[in-house]
């Protein structure tokens, strides 16, 4: 269902596609086209977060004619994929390092719909690059302040400023510079079922964000979750996500190591915590795809307090330049 959404959403984005899937729905011969853009519109199936589909969405946005600006309605937050918070916060500050930047590069949240019914809506929106700078990010950084969002759909909104002050009682313990908006959204705007969650990024004084997050059960699902609980919870994976460390958090992996390998001619470096089974799988797909392969050296903390092992990527771009970004 969901990916059947998602065959429709590729089918929008690009000019000249010809998909077959044979009837019992195993396999798919896909051709594809050119990657147009423009402006759309999507309805994403509910069974997964617009997560899902914004992450290849992000991939291939930089590489269109024209630039892309979507709006795409369905779940914006669940427990499975990274929700749109988490790739606001943490995917658009990756793309402007490699240099895809501008005031048309924004991914804005009008309505918030949680899982099942969903009902949210938001707008991505993308300029269209040439070429991509090689990145050098090596050094991570100190953490130098946290910020979050903790929102609340349908339920009362005492719930967010319950979640805010259990994770801060943690947080706290660390750093001084903690601020979490709370976020309640009312009538219309709120989606069509109730839900609550919380969002954090932790910020680096070189620009590194690391980013966590987690929603309540959906409704008619498993136990309740009291919001205390869940604000000491998405404080703990912060914590977790900083000890791994890195300069790019375990969502956005693939998509830091995907625009390295479409860079210039030139070398690029990345500095990754533990590789998540995702990423590992990802890098297989670009060795097929573009026959390149990743220098990958494994470099143990030096100091006690500097978190867990961490992975050095080191690999040269395949030279990709978008040929059918329109000449102005």
């Amino acid at each position: 269902d969901f990916e059947a959404s998602f065959i429709r959403l590729i089918d929008k984005v690009t000019n000249g596609s010809r998909i077959e899937i044979n009837q019992t729905g195993t396999t798919l011969y896909y051709q594809p086209g050119l990657l147009y853009g423009g402006s759309l519109e999507h309805d994403c199936s509910p069974s997964r977060s617009i997560g899902y589909y914004l992450e290849s969405l992000l991939c291939l946005a930089p590489f269109m004619k024209h630039p892309l600006k979507i709006v795409l309605r369905g779940v914006t937050n669940d427990q499975v994929d990274p929700s749109v918070d988490v790739l606001k916060a943490t995917a658009l500050p990756l793309l402007k390092k490699f240099g895809i930047d501008g005031e048309s590069l924004e991914i804005k949240i009008n309505r918030r719909g949680m899982p099942p019914k969903g009902g949210g809506e938001i707008l991505f929106a993308c300029p269209v690059r040439k070429v991509l700078q090689p990145i050098q990010f090596t050094d991570p950084g100190k953490i130098k302040r946290i910020r979050g969002t903790a929102y609340s759909v349908r339920v009362s909104p005492q719930m967010a400023n319950r979640m805010v002050e259990s994770a801060r009682s943690i947080l706290n313990k660390f750093l001084p510079d903690i601020y979490i908006y709370t976020d309640h959204m009312k009538g219309v705007s709120s989606g069509k079922s109730p839900g609550f969650g919380m969002c954090l990024t932790a910020e680096t004084i070189n620009g590194t964000i690391l980013s966590a997050e987690l929603a309540s059960n959906p409704q008619g699902q498993g136990a309740a979750v009291l919001p205390e609980e869940l604000g000491q919870n998405c404080a703990k994976l912060l914590l977790e996500e900083v000890y791994r460390g890195g300069c790019v958090d375990s969502t956005n992996q693939s998509l830091a190591l995907l625009l390295m390998t479409l860079g210039q001619r030139d070398v690029s470096k990345v500095l990754l915590g533990p590789l998540s089974p995702y990423t590992i799988e990802f890098l297989r797909h670009l060795r097929s795809f573009f026959q390149i392969m990743f220098k990958i050296e494994t470099k143990t903390p030096e100091e006690e307090h500097m978190g867990g092992e961490k992975v050095l990527m080191t690999c040269v771009g395949i030279g990709f330049s978008n040929l059918s970004k329109t000449i102005r």
